[in-house]
């Protein structure tokens, strides 16, 4: 049976166990999971927030973070603007990045949702309307949902990840986890 650790990783916190870049050090998972053997199943980067999947097996970690395996990814977006449905649908269809097009993502508008504070919170421009997505991949490349919001004018301001596959962070504070037997 392989373990499986859900964390809600907090802004600012490394996706790995050490920090190989420098001064001052930056937290990293060390600080808050003491574990032994079990290694991230994917990244996410350290201004993002949210759902961390962490277990000691290969062959699930492969599962989760591999794209061939299409694993669904789920994130709360809160972008710049208030993106029009046509500016929206080339998320749907796949955008074009430096790195190629993109597959296609479900994009919906949401409310504001009822998220933990965020520290340092974000920066409010009183003239500049801020909007929240939820967007589903089936990828996972560096930075993606936030160069996929940029190309069709609405960078991200925060970005959290809700679920992977039937996963969620729902329930879990920042630097909280919750182990399973999977």
């Amino acid at each position: 049976m392989a373990r499986l650790i859900l964390f809600n990783k907090p802004y600012g916190v490394l996706s790995q166990f050490t920090d190989r870049g420098g001064e001052p050090a930056r937290p990293t998972l060390a600080d808050f999971i003491s574990v032994p053997g079990v290694y991230p199943a994917g990244r996410l980067d350290a201004d993002s927030e949210g759902l961390l999947l962490l277990c000691d097996d290969g062959r699930l970690q492969a599962r989760i973070a591999d794209p061939r395996f299409k694993m669904p990814k789920t994130y709360l977006v809160q972008v710049e603007g208030a993106p029009d449905e046509a500016s929206l649908d080339p998320l749907r269809q796949g955008v074009r990045l430096k790195d190629g097009p993109t597959r296609p993502a479900t994009v919906e508008q949401v409310p504001a949702p009822d998220l933990w504070r965020r520290d340092p919170p974000i920066r409010v421009r009183k003239n500049v309307p801020d909007s929240w997505l939820r967007i589903t991949i089936s990828e996972g490349r560096n930075r993606q949902v936030r160069r996929m919001t940029a190309a069709v004018g609405h960078p991200t301001l925060r970005l959290v990840r809700w679920s992977v596959g039937d996963w969620t962070v729902e329930g879990l504070a920042p630097g909280e986890r919750r182990e399973l037997a999977v």
